[in-house]
């Protein structure tokens, strides 16, 4: 079952239909989009990859700051 919010492009490329941006994580994280989105992932067995999406993410963003509290000392 697609979410109607969820459209695949021929090309492959996934867009989102985004609404208001919830103020809480809480809020977020039930936001239609977002379940549309670990639907998407489950549905397509892609688990394995987004888990490797993410880390490389938390890896970035962790140098960034890093850099950043190295760069006000």
């Amino acid at each position: 079952m697609a979410s109607k919010k969820v459209k695949v492009n021929s090309d492959g490329n996934i867009e989102f239909a985004m609404g208001e941006v919830p103020s809480s994580l809480k809020k977020f994280r039930q936001s239609p989009e977002i379940e549309g989105f670990y639907r998407f992932i489950y549905e397509n067995e892609l688990r394995v990859e987004a888990l490797d999406i993410i880390d490389k993410l938390l890896v970035a963003r962790k140098e960034k700051g890093k850099s950043k509290k190295s760069a006000k000392a």
